[in-house]
């Protein structure tokens, strides 16, 4: 029964994807549909994406969850995690211990910083294609089992598609095209921190709580992220509309 779920959500993974394929297809809503789909796929408690910008270095863009993003973007503060060293040699780094001295060695800020989310093992897998790296993948346990092959294989396979579908956008003008993509879910990740805020403070709930609501009521009513984000914040859209979440018991 599990491998039959699984099965399913990997098909809709895929059309999902078919239906990206478009010129006006929206890369950051893609993106977190991807973080989401793995947890939901693979025996993780969370799941994070970086990617690189014009000039190579690393952004956050998508992440499952409000701490798993803050975590990610420490570890760009710092410039350490597996995450980073993962997008540098373009290589997958599996079943990492946070506990271990390795870790901590390694990665002493980071290691601790994760730890203290409650995270105790980690993966980080590039996206890349043949010799192209755009950034990574990274996943998080709560608890410390190992992932097997079956998984790890997954996993890759979920960070091929991401990379093929964001590289595929560029069949028109090559490189100029990916830096623009790119670029622009950078920016449009900007856009959307800054409406998680303004809808955290209007109805006193959590940043996940603001950006399920948010984000819901944007694929409901077939907008775009960024320029739902936009309207929001140059005042333009009543936030009214959107329906609250519900207060938790």
């Amino acid at each position: 029964m599990i491998d039959m779920i699984r099965e399913q959500r990997l098909a809709e993974i895929f059309m999902e994807v078919a239906d990206s394929l478009t010129d006006d297809f929206d890369v950051l809503d893609l993106l977190q549909r991807l973080s989401t789909r793995c947890v939901e796929l693979l025996d993780v408690s969370a799941a994070g994406i970086l990617l690189a910008d014009a000039v190579g270095e690393l952004q956050m863009v998508a992440a499952s969850d409000e701490h798993t993003r803050l975590l990610e973007l420490f570890a760009l503060q710092h410039d350490q995690g597996p995450c980073v060293e993962c997008y540098r040699s373009g290589t997958a780094r599996t079943n990492i211990d946070l506990n271990s001295r390795g870790a901590t060695a390694s990665w002493p800020r980071f290691a601790a910083r994760a730890r203290e989310t409650g995270y105790v093992a980690t993966h980080a897998i590039p996206l890349r294609l043949r010799d192209r790296n755009i950034g990574a993948l990274n996943l998080f346990q709560k608890t410390p089992h190992l992932l097997g092959e079956s998984e790890i294989a997954l996993a890759k396979a979920l960070a091929g598609v991401a990379t093929i579908t964001i590289l595929q956008q560029r069949t028109l003008e090559q490189s100029h095209i990916e830096r623009t993509q790119l670029q622009t879910a950078l920016n449009s990740r900007i856009l959307v921190e800054q409406v998680k805020g303004i809808l955290c403070e209007r109805w006193g709930t959590s940043p996940d709580e603001a950006f399920s609501a948010f984000r819901g009521y944007a694929r409901s009513h077939h907008l775009r992220l960024a320029d739902f984000a936009a309207a929001i914040i140059d005042g333009t859209f009543d936030t009214a509309t959107i329906p609250q979440p519900l207060p938790r018991s």
